[in-house]
Protein backbone atom coordinates (compact mmCIF):
# COMPACT_ATOMS: atom_id res chain seq x y z
CA UNK A 1 0.00 0.00 0.00
CA UNK A 2 1.87 2.88 -1.16
CA UNK A 3 1.51 6.73 0.29
CA UNK A 4 -0.33 8.94 -2.41
CA UNK A 5 -0.26 12.13 0.49
CA UNK A 6 1.90 14.32 1.98
CA UNK A 7 5.66 13.35 3.25
CA UNK A 8 4.91 12.00 6.53
CA UNK A 9 7.07 14.86 8.00
CA UNK A 10 4.77 17.27 6.42
CA UNK A 11 1.97 16.35 7.73
CA UNK A 12 1.98 18.10 11.30
CA UNK A 13 2.26 21.10 9.65
CA UNK A 14 -1.01 20.94 7.47
CA UNK A 15 -3.05 23.82 7.68
CA UNK A 16 -6.32 24.50 5.50
CA UNK A 17 -8.41 27.53 4.98
CA UNK A 18 -11.58 27.16 6.75
CA UNK A 19 -14.50 27.12 4.20
CA UNK A 20 -17.58 27.92 6.32
CA UNK A 21 -20.39 30.12 4.36
CA UNK A 22 -21.20 33.03 6.01
CA UNK A 23 -24.34 32.40 7.59
CA UNK A 24 -22.85 28.54 8.69
CA UNK A 25 -23.55 29.20 12.49
CA UNK A 26 -26.96 30.81 11.90
CA UNK A 27 -27.79 27.68 9.79
CA UNK A 28 -26.81 25.20 12.20
CA UNK A 29 -29.12 27.14 15.22
CA UNK A 30 -31.82 27.37 12.83
CA UNK A 31 -31.44 23.50 12.22
CA UNK A 32 -30.96 22.60 16.02
CA UNK A 33 -33.65 24.73 17.29
CA UNK A 34 -36.26 23.09 14.75
CA UNK A 35 -35.20 19.93 15.47
CA UNK A 36 -35.61 21.12 19.38
CA UNK A 37 -38.98 21.47 18.84
CA UNK A 38 -39.39 17.97 17.82
CA UNK A 39 -38.18 16.66 21.08
CA UNK A 40 -39.85 13.76 22.85
CA UNK A 41 -38.60 11.18 25.58
CA UNK A 42 -36.37 8.53 24.43
CA UNK A 43 -38.65 5.04 24.19
CA UNK A 44 -36.32 2.53 26.26
CA UNK A 45 -36.95 -0.83 26.33
CA UNK A 46 -34.91 -4.10 27.35
CA UNK A 47 -33.17 -6.55 24.93
CA UNK A 48 -33.00 -10.04 25.86
CA UNK A 49 -29.56 -11.14 24.28
CA UNK A 50 -26.89 -13.58 24.94
CA UNK A 51 -24.60 -10.97 27.13
CA UNK A 52 -24.71 -12.11 30.65
CA UNK A 53 -22.17 -9.41 32.76
CA UNK A 54 -24.29 -5.91 30.16
CA UNK A 55 -27.44 -4.92 29.81
CA UNK A 56 -28.61 -3.77 27.07
CA UNK A 57 -31.88 -1.54 25.52
CA UNK A 58 -33.29 -1.21 22.39
CA UNK A 59 -33.40 3.08 22.19
CA UNK A 60 -35.69 5.26 19.78
CA UNK A 61 -35.48 8.90 19.82
CA UNK A 62 -36.39 11.87 18.13
CA UNK A 63 -33.74 13.11 15.28
CA UNK A 64 -33.93 15.56 12.40
CA UNK A 65 -37.64 16.40 11.74
CA UNK A 66 -39.02 14.51 14.53
CA UNK A 67 -38.12 11.28 12.77
CA UNK A 68 -37.48 7.81 15.08
CA UNK A 69 -33.74 7.34 15.37
CA UNK A 70 -32.59 3.75 16.74
CA UNK A 71 -29.55 3.01 19.29
CA UNK A 72 -28.48 0.47 21.50
CA UNK A 73 -27.97 1.59 25.10
CA UNK A 74 -25.77 -0.89 26.77
CA UNK A 75 -24.55 -0.45 30.40
CA UNK A 76 -22.27 -3.19 33.00
CA UNK A 77 -24.99 -4.76 34.72
CA UNK A 78 -23.27 -4.84 37.87
CA UNK A 79 -22.68 -0.74 38.24
CA UNK A 80 -23.93 1.67 41.27
CA UNK A 81 -24.43 5.30 40.64
CA UNK A 82 -24.62 7.32 37.00
CA UNK A 83 -22.45 6.36 34.36
CA UNK A 84 -19.79 8.36 32.30
CA UNK A 85 -20.97 8.04 28.44
CA UNK A 86 -19.85 7.14 25.31
CA UNK A 87 -21.88 8.08 22.19
CA UNK A 88 -20.42 6.27 19.36
CA UNK A 89 -21.30 7.24 15.49
CA UNK A 90 -20.76 3.91 13.08
CA UNK A 91 -18.58 4.52 10.02
CA UNK A 92 -19.85 4.66 6.59
CA UNK A 93 -22.27 2.25 5.00
CA UNK A 94 -23.09 0.83 8.94
CA UNK A 95 -25.38 1.23 11.34
CA UNK A 96 -25.95 0.40 14.82
CA UNK A 97 -25.64 -3.12 14.34
CA UNK A 98 -26.02 -5.42 17.12
CA UNK A 99 -25.00 -5.00 20.80
CA UNK A 100 -22.12 -7.76 20.41
CA UNK A 101 -20.52 -4.92 18.05
CA UNK A 102 -20.94 -2.59 21.15
CA UNK A 103 -19.15 -4.36 23.97
CA UNK A 104 -15.43 -2.00 24.29
CA UNK A 105 -17.04 0.94 26.74
CA UNK A 106 -19.58 -0.70 28.27
CA UNK A 107 -17.13 -3.52 29.42
CA UNK A 108 -14.73 -0.93 31.13
CA UNK A 109 -17.28 0.51 32.72
CA UNK A 110 -18.90 3.22 30.61
CA UNK A 111 -22.53 3.54 29.52
CA UNK A 112 -22.14 3.33 25.76
CA UNK A 113 -24.80 4.48 23.39
CA UNK A 114 -24.65 3.46 19.39
CA UNK A 115 -26.84 5.66 17.19
CA UNK A 116 -27.92 4.26 14.22
CA UNK A 117 -27.53 5.74 10.92
CA UNK A 118 -30.37 7.09 9.16
CA UNK A 119 -30.41 4.87 5.79
CA UNK A 120 -27.21 3.37 6.33
CA UNK A 121 -26.79 -0.33 7.51
CA UNK A 122 -26.46 -2.76 4.61
CA UNK A 123 -22.61 -3.53 5.10
CA UNK A 124 -21.16 -6.87 6.11
CA UNK A 125 -19.58 -4.55 9.22
CA UNK A 126 -22.95 -3.64 10.64
CA UNK A 127 -26.71 -3.48 9.79
CA UNK A 128 -29.36 -0.76 10.15
CA UNK A 129 -33.33 -0.39 11.23
CA UNK A 130 -33.84 3.54 10.69
CA UNK A 131 -34.90 5.13 7.87
CA UNK A 132 -34.61 8.42 6.21
CA UNK A 133 -38.00 9.50 5.59
CA UNK A 134 -36.44 12.34 3.18
CA UNK A 135 -34.53 9.64 1.45
CA UNK A 136 -35.87 6.65 1.39
CA UNK A 137 -38.11 3.90 3.81
CA UNK A 138 -35.39 1.33 4.31
CA UNK A 139 -31.92 1.34 4.35
CA UNK A 140 -30.01 0.81 1.41
CA UNK A 141 -26.68 0.54 -0.23
CA UNK A 142 -23.89 3.62 -0.54
CA UNK A 143 -23.66 6.51 -1.92
CA UNK A 144 -25.11 9.13 0.45
CA UNK A 145 -22.43 11.45 -0.55
CA UNK A 146 -24.33 13.60 -3.18
CA UNK A 147 -28.07 13.13 -1.99
CA UNK A 148 -29.13 16.36 -2.14
CA UNK A 149 -26.20 18.08 -2.71
CA UNK A 150 -26.90 21.28 -4.77
CA UNK A 151 -28.78 22.63 -1.50
CA UNK A 152 -28.09 22.95 1.75
CA UNK A 153 -31.44 22.62 3.53
CA UNK A 154 -31.50 18.89 1.64
CA UNK A 155 -28.26 17.62 2.08
CA UNK A 156 -28.38 14.21 3.45
CA UNK A 157 -25.54 15.20 6.22
CA UNK A 158 -27.65 17.84 7.64
CA UNK A 159 -30.01 14.83 8.68
CA UNK A 160 -27.43 12.68 10.23
CA UNK A 161 -25.56 15.33 11.93
CA UNK A 162 -28.69 16.84 13.56
CA UNK A 163 -29.67 13.10 14.20
CA UNK A 164 -25.88 12.79 16.20
CA UNK A 165 -26.42 16.16 18.28
CA UNK A 166 -30.16 14.63 19.66
CA UNK A 167 -28.31 11.50 20.33
CA UNK A 168 -26.13 13.35 22.74
CA UNK A 169 -28.89 15.25 23.97
CA UNK A 170 -31.17 12.02 24.69
CA UNK A 171 -28.16 10.35 26.26
CA UNK A 172 -27.86 12.92 29.08
CA UNK A 173 -31.76 12.10 29.92
CA UNK A 174 -30.91 8.75 30.33
CA UNK A 175 -31.42 6.61 33.60
CA UNK A 176 -27.59 5.69 34.94
CA UNK A 177 -26.24 8.02 32.67
CA UNK A 178 -24.09 10.69 34.09
CA UNK A 179 -25.34 14.24 32.26
CA UNK A 180 -21.87 15.82 33.12
CA UNK A 181 -19.79 13.39 31.53
CA UNK A 182 -20.89 12.11 27.88
CA UNK A 183 -18.11 11.94 25.36
CA UNK A 184 -18.67 11.35 21.22
CA UNK A 185 -16.66 9.07 19.46
CA UNK A 186 -16.18 6.96 16.07
CA UNK A 187 -13.94 6.26 13.25
CA UNK A 188 -14.41 7.25 9.77
CA UNK A 189 -17.81 8.54 9.43
CA UNK A 190 -17.96 8.60 13.04
CA UNK A 191 -15.03 10.38 13.69
CA UNK A 192 -16.16 13.17 11.47
CA UNK A 193 -19.78 13.58 13.19
CA UNK A 194 -17.95 13.35 16.62
CA UNK A 195 -16.44 16.51 15.85
CA UNK A 196 -19.37 17.92 14.35
CA UNK A 197 -21.31 16.61 17.71
CA UNK A 198 -18.07 17.98 19.62
CA UNK A 199 -18.69 21.78 18.22
CA UNK A 200 -22.65 21.74 18.52
CA UNK A 201 -23.86 19.27 21.13
CA UNK A 202 -23.94 21.18 24.91
CA UNK A 203 -22.67 19.21 27.29
CA UNK A 204 -19.91 17.14 25.19
CA UNK A 205 -17.11 16.75 27.60
CA UNK A 206 -14.53 14.69 25.44
CA UNK A 207 -14.27 14.02 21.73
CA UNK A 208 -12.78 10.85 19.82
CA UNK A 209 -11.94 10.92 16.25
CA UNK A 210 -10.28 8.23 14.73
CA UNK A 211 -9.34 8.45 10.81
CA UNK A 212 -12.50 11.44 10.57
CA UNK A 213 -14.00 11.27 7.22
CA UNK A 214 -16.32 14.53 6.33
CA UNK A 215 -13.08 16.21 6.49
CA UNK A 216 -11.64 18.81 4.34
CA UNK A 217 -14.13 18.15 1.33
CA UNK A 218 -12.13 19.97 -1.44
CA UNK A 219 -8.75 18.03 -1.33
CA UNK A 220 -10.11 14.49 0.11
CA UNK A 221 -12.61 14.51 -3.47
CA UNK A 222 -9.33 15.45 -5.32
CA UNK A 223 -6.74 12.74 -3.73
CA UNK A 224 -8.23 10.13 -2.09
CA UNK A 225 -7.88 6.73 -4.42
CA UNK A 226 -10.78 4.90 -2.37
CA UNK A 227 -14.20 5.33 -0.39
CA UNK A 228 -17.12 7.43 -0.50
CA UNK A 229 -14.96 10.65 -1.42
CA UNK A 230 -14.89 9.08 -4.97
CA UNK A 231 -18.84 9.82 -5.15
CA UNK A 232 -18.58 13.01 -5.05
CA UNK A 233 -15.23 13.29 -7.68
CA UNK A 234 -17.61 11.31 -10.15
CA UNK A 235 -20.81 13.72 -9.47
CA UNK A 236 -18.47 16.59 -10.03
CA UNK A 237 -17.14 14.87 -13.39
CA UNK A 238 -20.47 14.44 -14.67
CA UNK A 239 -22.50 17.49 -13.74
CA UNK A 240 -19.45 19.82 -14.63
CA UNK A 241 -21.34 23.21 -13.99
CA UNK A 242 -22.42 22.43 -10.75
CA UNK A 243 -18.96 21.83 -9.36
CA UNK A 244 -18.77 24.98 -6.95
CA UNK A 245 -22.52 24.36 -5.27
CA UNK A 246 -21.37 21.09 -4.12
CA UNK A 247 -18.64 22.09 -2.36
CA UNK A 248 -20.18 25.18 -0.63
CA UNK A 249 -23.12 22.46 0.27
CA UNK A 250 -20.94 20.07 1.44
CA UNK A 251 -19.07 22.78 3.57
CA UNK A 252 -22.03 22.87 5.82
CA UNK A 253 -20.98 19.48 6.31
CA UNK A 254 -17.05 19.35 6.90
CA UNK A 255 -15.25 18.89 9.77
CA UNK A 256 -13.05 21.20 9.09
CA UNK A 257 -15.93 24.18 9.55
CA UNK A 258 -16.85 22.19 13.19
CA UNK A 259 -13.53 22.40 14.55
CA UNK A 260 -12.62 25.47 14.77
CA UNK A 261 -16.21 25.79 16.35
CA UNK A 262 -14.91 22.51 18.98
CA UNK A 263 -13.16 23.60 22.44
CA UNK A 264 -13.69 20.26 24.05
CA UNK A 265 -10.65 18.04 24.77
CA UNK A 266 -10.29 15.59 21.65
CA UNK A 267 -8.43 12.88 20.51
CA UNK A 268 -7.58 12.11 16.48
CA UNK A 269 -6.00 9.97 14.64
CA UNK A 270 -4.60 9.25 10.91
CA UNK A 271 -3.09 6.52 9.04
CA UNK A 272 0.49 7.41 6.85
CA UNK A 273 -1.51 5.02 4.01
CA UNK A 274 -5.14 5.81 4.19
CA UNK A 275 -6.61 5.46 0.90
CA UNK A 276 -10.04 6.72 2.08
CA UNK A 277 -9.11 9.30 4.60
CA UNK A 278 -5.94 11.08 3.18
CA UNK A 279 -3.97 11.71 6.06
CA UNK A 280 -3.49 14.99 5.26
CA UNK A 281 -7.53 16.03 5.46
CA UNK A 282 -7.35 14.52 8.76
CA UNK A 283 -4.49 16.87 9.99
CA UNK A 284 -6.15 19.67 8.37
CA UNK A 285 -9.42 18.85 10.70
CA UNK A 286 -7.02 18.47 13.67
CA UNK A 287 -4.67 21.27 13.32
CA UNK A 288 -7.99 23.85 12.96
CA UNK A 289 -9.27 22.53 16.09
CA UNK A 290 -9.74 24.52 18.34
CA UNK A 291 -9.83 22.82 22.01
CA UNK A 292 -7.17 20.58 23.53
CA UNK A 293 -6.05 18.23 21.35
CA UNK A 294 -3.77 15.15 20.43
CA UNK A 295 -2.61 13.61 17.11
CA UNK A 296 -1.35 9.99 16.83
CA UNK A 297 0.10 8.88 13.58
CA UNK A 298 -0.31 5.45 12.39
CA UNK A 299 2.26 5.33 9.27
CA UNK A 300 2.18 1.91 8.04
CA UNK A 301 -1.50 1.61 8.50
CA UNK A 302 -4.80 2.35 6.01
CA UNK A 303 -7.72 3.22 6.68
CA UNK A 304 -8.09 0.76 9.60
CA UNK A 305 -5.62 2.82 11.89
CA UNK A 306 -4.62 1.75 15.04
CA UNK A 307 -7.20 -1.15 15.51
CA UNK A 308 -7.06 -2.54 18.64
CA UNK A 309 -4.39 0.37 19.49
CA UNK A 310 -6.09 2.85 19.20
CA UNK A 311 -8.79 1.40 20.94
CA UNK A 312 -6.50 1.04 24.25
CA UNK A 313 -5.39 4.93 23.54
CA UNK A 314 -9.23 5.74 23.70
CA UNK A 315 -9.93 4.30 26.87
CA UNK A 316 -6.71 6.19 28.15
CA UNK A 317 -7.78 9.36 27.10
CA UNK A 318 -11.68 8.99 28.12
CA UNK A 319 -10.25 7.82 31.54
CA UNK A 320 -8.22 11.22 31.80
CA UNK A 321 -11.86 13.58 30.81
CA UNK A 322 -14.56 11.47 32.06
CA UNK A 323 -13.42 9.90 35.45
Amino acid sequence: MPRTDLPLEELPRYRAAATAPADFDEFWALTLDEAARHDTPAVVLPYTGPLTTLEVFDVSFAGYGGHPVKAWLVLPRQRSGRLPCVVRFPGYGNGRSSPLDALEYASCGYAQLVMDIRGQGTSEKGTGDTPDPEGSPHPHRPGFMTKGVLDPRRYYYRRVITDAVRAVATARTLDGVDPDRVAVAGGSQGGGLAVAAGALAPGVAAVVADVPFLSHFRRASEIASEGPYLEVAEYCRAHRDSTEQVFTTLAYADALNFASRATVPASFSAAGMDPVTPPSTCYAVYNAYAGPKRMRLWEFNGHEGGGVFAVERNLAFLAEHLE
